[in-house]
């Protein structure tokens, strides 16, 4: 007898928003389908969406709608927290209207009050964890505005690593983006996540941060996003987050 329970793949990659149902079953025949760690190249194979994982070219896919993961631009001045008991203004305010069922959201990659840019929220636990852990790398990228004109050579120390009160600590990428008048505009990638560690990190080489901005958390960017906004993620940018973790 034919397999009559779960959802017919191509309509879970079609759900999902991957593609079309028509393109989905190329994708199928073509081999570029996973189920549960298994190439599946039939059309009419049914699965359970809530219990297998599911991957295309590699990547993983969700399709539970229990699971949120947003992109948000912090503000300057706002706090990362869910919540905060001295009434100041922080990322909780900004979601509390915007996420239906009063979800237990995460955030991933807390910035200071003075820092702006990318943060992630999500109730994935698992995600948040391993995006969190340093075991896993994840790199995160800023631009940083800094007092003065960068010597050559700055990066070179910084790729090597430069000893901090707490230990030692290196960047994986370091460029000039721009010089300005008395400043200049610096890119930096690490995956590192101490407490202001970008910061610390200049200001041991003699740079200190005039404005922080974080642009980038593994494969998600800020792209044209404004502050305070919130947005989505892509099933791609989701997808290469639990790659990148392991998921």
């Amino acid at each position: 007898m034919p397999d009559t329970e779960g959802i017919r793949l191509q309509k879970v990659l079609s759900q999902a928003g991957i593609a079309s149902r028509r393109v989905a079953e190329k994708m199928i025949i073509d081999g570029r389908v996973e189920v549960d760690d298994r190439i599946v190249t039939e059309l009419g194979t049914r699965v359970d969406p809530t219990a297998s994982v599911i991957r295309v070219d590699g990547a993983r896919i969700t399709v539970d709608d229990t699971l949120v993961h947003l992109a948000i631009n912090k503000p300057l001045g706002m706090h990362s927290t869910m919540s905060d008991d001295r009434g100041r203004p922080c990322v909780g305010d900004l979601v509390e209207y915007r996420v239906r069922g009063n979800k237990k959201l995460f955030h991933v990659g807390r910035l200071d009050a003075d820092t702006e840019g990318l943060m992630l929220l999500t109730n994935d636990g698992e995600l948040a964890h391993r995006l969190m852990h340093p075991s896993y790398e994840v790199p995160k990228t800023y631009v940083a505005t800094v007092d003065g004109a960068v010597r050559r050579g700055v990066g070179s120390t910084l790729r090597a690593g430069v000893e901090l009160d707490d230990g030692p600590a290196r960047v994986d990428d370091f460029a000039v983006v721009d010089k300005l008048p008395g400043k200049t505009l610096v890119r930096v990638t690490l995956h590192e996540g101490r407490k202001r560690i970008v910061r610390r990190l200049l200001a041991a080489v003699g740079y200190p941060v005039l404005e922080l901005v974080r642009t980038d958390i593994g494969s998600v960017s800020l792209g044209e996003q404004r502050p305070g906004s919130i947005r989505v993620l892509t099933q791609k940018e989701l997808g290469e987050l639990y790659k990148a973790v392991g998921l």
